[in-house]
């Protein structure tokens, strides 16, 4: 059963449905039918992510000269949601590599860098990531270690990032590294890595993934895959940097701005997020309708159960008031205009009501919703980390109540 709000038609232009309507075919019909063996096997959904490229999902809201789509946010925020309708997986895949790694690159790069590795992640060539949280540095990443040593031509970058999103299978990153300053005031830098992907063969099968022409960075490589409670299907890992050797010109942006910059970073993918948790939460309750106008107990359909119909009408409350705050957000920041806190604010209510609402979904299931047969168990363990990566949810507290006070935003959190 597909859900109908009236906010659509308050933020959504002809053009934001017509990419809407193309996603949600694109899920039910080649999304769906594999998520569930994927999650089960924590495989990388390649042959998927090949047609997202060639859809041009993965260049939604960059200028065609840079090879994307040339549409907003809203439209990128359209695409995550439908695709996290069905499975999360697929959708962060979106999220994580337009978000922070192409997004950053088209703020922050040269026009050289723009021409090298913008175009390149725009039009599905090859995957990115970003490059933030270490094992000592998550909400407080000025605590971060991994530090950049500049020499006459080129940096030389030691450390480790963790938690990162196609980690593996990525090709270009952004990395943030410690380039001056003292423990009290480090100075943070970022720079574009390139590395292969870990998995040439399937790559070079599905036509997207790999690119020939782009130089691995000396010393820099992808860690362990890591076996994670929801989002199996994406590919988790560790990036060393061991002596990396990366030219000068892979600066990104000027050096002592890689704080600045990846806060304003961080403010963007947290819509991604709180897109992507609106969608879980959709489609928890799409087949939570499904499954209780048919179930019967007692004589009777479930929904006609007034208790149920409570919990129902809450889920769906929250979703209404989801998208006000996501799609505001959007608005706010394709508009040119201050988005900070109402990005926190959407990511904070989203990813909360993801988790109430896959909740209650495998509850109103009963025993079916525990097992792998329904997918509302993976859209509940899926949902977790949405109140954890791009901020936990004591973060983007912490945030609203900075802006709301007019203090300066200190502490923030890097993990995705």
């Amino acid at each position: 059963m597909e859900l109908v709000s009236s906010v659509d038609d308050r933020y959504l232009t002809d053009e934001h449905r017509t990419i809407r309507d193309l996603v949600q075919e694109f899920a039910r019909e080649r999304v769906a039918p594999v998520a569930r063996d994927l999650d089960i096997r924590a495989e990388f959904p390649w042959e998927n992510v090949a047609e997202m490229a060639r859809m041009g999902l993965f260049g939604i809201p960059f200028p065609e000269e840079c090879a994307g789509v040339g549409l907003d946010t809203l439209a990128l925020l359209v695409v995550i949601e439908e695709l996290a309708k069905v499975d999360a997986s697929h959708a962060i895949a979106v999220g994580a590599h337009t978000s922070l790694c192409a997004a950053p690159i088209y703020l922050f790069g040269t026009e050289e860098q723009r021409h090298t590795y913008l175009t390149r992640l725009a039009a599905g060539k090859v995957l990115g990531g970003f490059g933030l949280t270490e094992p000592q540095a998550g909400s407080d990443a000025g605590a971060s270690r991994t530090r950049a040593v500049e020499k006459r031509d080129h940096w030389v970058l030691n450390g480790s990032k963790i938690f990162i999103t196609h980690g593996g299978v990525g090709e270009i990153f952004v990395i943030t590294a410690v380039t001056g300053g003292t423990d009290g005031n480090k100075e943070i830098s970022s720079f574009i890595l390139t590395k292969e992907t870990c998995d040439l063969d399937r790559a070079r099968a599905v036509g997207v993934g790999h690119d020939d022409a782009l130089t691995p960075i000396p010393g820099f490589r992808s860690g362990k895959k890591e076996d994670k409670l929801g989002w199996r299907a994406s590919d988790t890992r560790e990036l060393i940097l061991e002596d990396a050797i990366v030219p000068k010109e892979n600066l990104l942006g000027k050096r002592g701005e890689g704080f600045k910059n990846f806060l304003r970073t961080l403010d963007s993918g947290r819509i991604g997020m709180a897109a992507l948790a609106l969608g879980i939460a959709e489609g928890a309750l799409e087949r939570t309708l499904e499954y209780t106008g048919l179930r019967r107990q007692f004589g009777q359909r479930i929904c006609d159960f007034q208790a149920v119909r409570f919990d129902l009408a809450d889920i769906a409350l929250g979703i209404e008031v989801g998208k006000h705050l996501t799609y505001h957000a959007a608005t706010l920041k394709d508009g040119g205009k201050p988005f900070t806190r109402e990005a926190s604010m959407a990511k904070l209510y989203c990813s909360e009501l993801a988790m109430r609402a896959s909740i209650k979904a495998v509850q109103l299931h009963g025993g079916y919703g525990y097992t792998t047969e329904y997918p509302v168990e993976r859209m509940m363990r899926d949902a977790k980390i949405c109140e954890i990566g791009e901020g936990t949810s004591e973060i983007q507290r912490l945030v609203i109540a900075r802006q709301i006070l007019g203090e300066p935003e200190e502490i923030i959190e890097g993990e995705r």
